[in-house]
């Protein structure tokens, strides 16, 4: 049960290897041209596995200490896996105690082959989703770990290489945007997302949005499920 459970889930996840062993690799190398030694992102992608969090986490061990400011940037960096976990209350039911790594495992990329991968009738739901989890947060934790090392190696300059989260995110709207035959979701995100800038500020328009966007998503719903979207 277990091993077809893993074959079925690993296809999933190999394009998610090749985004986080390389993102991974890339945040290890800029933890140690910060100064920090392979452990720190061997650890922190271990425990933490927050993505970008990770690479914001640089500035903020660098910086003096501040506490709360640091407790409201994580609250508002993951914000969006409130949202997540909402989705995911009916998914996750009768997995045992696989939820608890579940939970802690959910990620973007994650979130969405958990959400919406098609599962086989004679696959266990819970052991496939259990693996998509391990295979998404192993990649990160090897490329960071890799990167770690790799890292006191390398002689060129580094810096730039934190701009690499937001290109991600980038090819990933582009890819969900050629997907839809309407493009309702991405106006909604775009809209919310500019308005709450313009309202907030860079530093405070990120929970927001995320409101905005769960508010304008359940208003639009309707003609977002006629669209295939």
């Amino acid at each position: 049960m277990k091993w077809k459970a893993f074959k079925t889930a690993f296809p999933y996840t190999i394009p998610i290897f090749a985004g986080f062993w390389f993102l991974g690799l890339t945040y290890g190398i800029y933890m140690n041209a910060s100064g920090f030694s392979f452990v720190y992102p061997m650890i922190m992608s271990l425990t933490v596995f927050g993505g970008s969090l990770e690479f914001l986490a640089v500035s903020m061990l660098l910086s003096k200490f501040a506490p709360m400011q640091t407790l409201i940037m994580v609250l508002m960096v993951q914000a969006r896996h409130l949202f997540y976990g909402i989705a995911m209350l009916e998914r996750y039911k009768g997995v045992g105690a696989k939820k608890f790594y579940l939970i802690f495992g959910m990620c973007d990329e994650t979130f969405s082959i958990n959400c919406a991968a098609d599962i086989p009738e004679d696959v266990d739901k819970g052991w496939f989703m259990f693996f998509v989890t391990l295979l998404n947060h192993f990649y990160w934790f090897f490329g960071a770990t890799l990167g770690g090392v790799v890292g006191s190696f390398l002689t060129f300059d580094t810096k730039g290489l934190e701009f690499v989260m937001t290109a991600m995110f980038v090819v990933i709207f582009l890819e969900q945007w050629m997907k839809e035959k309407k493009h309702y979701t991405a106006y909604i995100g775009l809209a919310a997302s500019v308005i709450c800038l313009i309202l907030f500020g860079a530093d405070s328009f990120l929970v927001p949005s995320m409101v905005c966007i769960v508010a304008g998503l359940t208003c639009m719903r309707k003609p977002i499920e006629r669209a295939g979207d």
